[in-house]
């Protein structure tokens, strides 16, 4: 299961977390991100143990000043936290079952 982030809960779920931390970045109308959705919760159940699953939904009321602080320009994006800071991400023409699971391995 993946934990639900949102303003409030976003610095103590990711950026004072320890270790690595995936933040699914979508929004209610990124088809994309919502055609992905399963993919990502499919890795969340393999992988869960081993890395923190969050996802972000961009469409929450007041959070597009936080979207540009954190690099989030365009959807769908996963990005990877470690200790607090963005140290890789996957973007959108990068995204694929097979290239989700390559990128959520190469951080466990």
């Amino acid at each position: 299961m993946m934990l639900e982030l949102n303003l409030d809960n976003f610095d103590q779920e990711v950026v004072e977390a320890d270790g690595k931390v995936l933040v699914d970045w979508w929004g209610e109308s990124c088809t994309d991100c919502i055609a992905l959705m399963p993919t990502v919760e499919k890795m969340a159940e393999k992988y869960g143990d081993d890395l923190k699953f969050t996802k972000f939904n961009t469409s929450q009321k007041g959070v597009r000043r936080f979207c540009i602080k954190h690099r989030i320009l365009g959807l769908p994006v996963i990005s990877i936290y470690e200790n607090g800071e963005k140290v890789d991400e996957l973007t959108k023409e990068e995204m694929d079952e097979a290239a989700i699971e390559a990128f959520v391995k190469k951080h466990i």
